[in-house]
Order: C-alpha cells, then structure tokens, then sequence
C-alpha cells in the first residue's frame, strides 16, 4: 500500500501532538483540519494502516495517536498493542475512534492498552477534551458506556478463565481501591468513601498499576471485571 505522507507540524513545547489514523482519507483530513484551528494541539502525522501507524509512532513520539479499530495490513487492535508494548513508545496514548460505542473491538483495543474511546460522530469538543484527557495520563471513561462495554466481554472472558484469580500481589485495602475504580468512583469519591487522604487514594493507586502491570484506569477496570473482583449486574 502506498505510505501516505506524514506531513508533520512543528509542535511547541506546550502542544498536543496527535498522530492521526485511519484508512479513510477524508477522516484524517476533518480530524487534521479541527487540529489546524484548534490551539494547543497539533497533527505531526498520518497513517492509514496499523503497520503505518507503528512507524510512526515511533518515529515522532506522539502524545496521542487516534487510532482507528477496522484497517487493512494492520488492525488498530494490533497497532495499539505494538505501540503501548514497546519501550520506545511506552509513554504514547491510544484514543481508540470506533463507529460503534459496544463492540469486542474496542475492549481488545483497550486490553491491548488503549487508554479510552470515542465514537467517530463525537462533537469537536468532546473529541478535543478526550485528547486533552488522555494526554494528560488519564483513562478516558465514559463510566456508564465504559462499564457496560467491559462487563459484557468480561463475563465472556471469565466464564472461559473458570476460577477467579489473579489478585494475590494486592492488599485488602488495594482490592477495596479496585472495586471502587470498577464501580465507576472518581478518586475524589473513593477519598470520601474509604475516609482518607486523596493523595493516599493516588498512591494505591499507582501500587494497583505497578502491581497488575496495568497502563491506567481503563486496565484496573478491565482486570476487576475480568478477575471476578466485580461482577456485572444483571440485566
């Protein structure tokens, strides 16, 4: 497939930089476009394929790569987990863009380490705050949509698993924190609920990544659900 050029900005210090990914052009061109006129932010390239999308990853070190799920060569599935894998990439975040909000897509897309989702009709500002999100280290959770998406494929993948495990480095209090995470509290709510500091709730936190070898918050939730911690709700 012929490489489509990358074209990339002169980012400033303080600018978003966004490697753009898709297989349509004229979706990287509105996406380009809104980053044009959109300070702070900045496109330093384009992919159309998953293999592309690596290389250039690699090659510019993006703050946020927003990845496309369905593409030829190379799924994003894929990509993402190339990118969020390698050592040289490590500190580059994955926005998955999906036409649909609920699919196996997009929870492989975020177990591969995607650090959240938007829908592809999403408005300029919420595509610009997610970016925001997510460049800033966080998980992009839409809770309710996040939460259901997990737990449907979850469910799959626990009753394949069998018996629950996989929780044994964590302490009680971390496994109060990853419930708390699961349910869809934000760190201010887990601090108010457990009655301690919010900076003691961040370093749980931080021990529930290092310990499960999770990216951010979108991981912990996948693992609470998957380990049987949580359970979904019935419908």
């Amino acid at each position: 497939m012929t490489e489509i050029p990358s074209a990339p900005g002169q980012p400033s210090s303080s600018d978003i930089g966004v490697l753009l990914v898709d297989d349509h052009a004229l979706i990287r061109e509105s996406f380009r476009a809104l980053l044009d006129v959109s300070p702070g932010f900045v496109a330093v390239g384009e992919a159309g394929t998953g293999t592309e999308a690596v290389r250039l990853a690699r090659q510019h070190l993006p703050d946020v790569v927003l990845m496309d799920v369905r593409m030829p060569d190379m799924d994003g599935i894929e990509a993402t987990r190339q990118i969020c894998a390698a050592p040289e990439t490590a500190s580059v975040r994955v926005l998955i863009l999906t036409t649909f909000d609920l699919n196996e897509y997009v929870y492989a897309a975020l177990r591969a380490g995607a650090s959240g989702f938007l829908v592809k009709d999403a408005t300029a500002a919420d595509l610009l705050a997610g970016i925001r999100v997510v460049a800033a280290g966080e998980a992009l959770l839409a809770p309710r949509v996040t939460r259901r998406l997990i737990a449907t494929f979850a469910r799959q993948a626990l009753a394949a698993a069998g018996t629950p495990h996989g929780l044994e480095v964590i302490t009680e209090r971390e496994r109060e924190v990853l419930t708390l995470i699961a349910r869809g509290l934000s760190n201010t709510e887990i601090a108010q609920h457990l009655h301690v500091t919010l900076g003691t709730v961040k370093t749980h936190i931080g021990r529930l990544l290092s310990k499960l070898g999770a990216r951010d918050r979108a991981q912990l939730v996948i693992t609470a659900y998957e380990t049987g911690l949580v359970t979904p709700k019935p419908r």
